[in-house]
């Protein structure tokens, strides 16, 4: 016995009482936690710079879209929305997006004509290809 006085045995019986301390069935102190971790969320970027057209800032938008994709594959690609600086309720979206048979989604611009792709070289087409977005 270490110790004797009142102080050290009110710590053990509180160390025993809250089940602190060596277990019988030879487990650690330390385990997972007991209610499950949160899932991920979703948050946006937003990107700021000038162009002379709504048509141009599409163009300036999917590129820089494009290229931090290729840069940071986790980034949701098919989230991309463009908008006016003033504005962020009237945001549109800068990627197809259909759901094909596979469950990919299209990569192609939004309202984009002919047929619909799936991610990568090679990737799945589908659709009518007659005419804009026929998703």
């Amino acid at each position: 016995m270490r110790d004797n006085r009142s102080p050290y045995w009110r710590q053990r019986r509180a160390v025993g009482a809250l089940g602190i301390g060596r277990r019988r069935d030879g487990a650690g102190l330390i385990r997972p936690p007991g209610r499950p971790t949160r899932p991920h969320r979703f948050f946006t970027v937003h990107l700021g710079f000038t162009a002379p057209g709504a048509a141009d800032a599409r163009e300036v938008a999917v590129a820089y879209a494009e290229s931090l994709s290729l840069l940071r594959p986790e980034l949701a690609l098919g989230a991309a929305a463009l908008s006016p600086a003033d504005a962020w309720h009237r945001a549109e979206r800068l990627f197809c997006g259909a759901v094909g048979p596979d469950g990919e989604r299209c990569v192609d611009v939004a309202d984009h004509p002919g047929f619909h792709h799936a991610p990568g070289p090679g990737g799945l087409g589908w659709g009518d290809g007659d005419g804009p977005g026929d998703g």
